[in-house]
C-alpha cells in the first residue's frame, strides 16, 4: 500500500485547510485509513480515523467540531477537512491505513503503512 499525503501550508489562526492523501496498491475499500499529527518535539499522536465502509469515523477530542475525516472510494482519496485551526494544530500530518480487520485503532502501532506527511503550520 502506498500512501501520499498533500495540502499542507501555512496559514492563520481560524482559517481552514483540506489535506488530501492519495492511495494506491490495495483495494481502496479493504483499508482502514487515519491521520496522525507529530508536532516539533512530540511523539505521533492520533488525530481521526474512518472505516473501510466510511460509515464510522472517530476524532481526536482535541480535533472533535473543528476536523472531518472522509474518503472518496471513487478517487481512491482519503481528505481530512480542517476548521477553525489553531497555533496548536502546527504539526506534520501524516495518513496511515491498515488492512487488519474489525474497526480501525488509534495508536499509530495499529496503523501497517504510512505516507510522508506535509506540514501544516498555523500562524497565531
Amino acid at each position: 500500500v502506498q500512501l501520499q499525503a498533500s495540502g499542507g501550508g501555512l496559514v492563520q489562526a481560524g482559517d481552514s485547510l483540506r489535506l488530501s492523501c492519495a492511495t494506491s496498491g490495495r483495494a481502496f475499500g479493504l483499508l482502514n485509513l487515519g491521520w496522525f499529527q507529530e508536532a516539533p518535539g512530540k511523539e505521533r499522536k492520533f488525530v481521526a480515523v474512518i472505516s473501510r465502509s466510511g460509515g464510522w469515523a472517530y476524532y481526536a477530542d482535541s480535533v472533535k467540531g473543528r476536523f472531518t475525516i472522509s474518503r472518496d472510494s471513487a478517487k481512491n482519496t482519503l481528505y481530512l477537512e480542517m476548521q477553525g485551526l489553531k497555533a496548536e494544530d502546527t504539526a506534520v500530518y501524516y495518513c496511515a491505513a491498515s488492512l487488519r480487520t474489525g474497526r480501525p485503532g488509534i495508536s499509530p502501532d495499529d496503523m501497517e503503512y504510512w505516507g510522508k506527511g506535509t506540514l501544516v503550520t498555523v500562524s497565531s
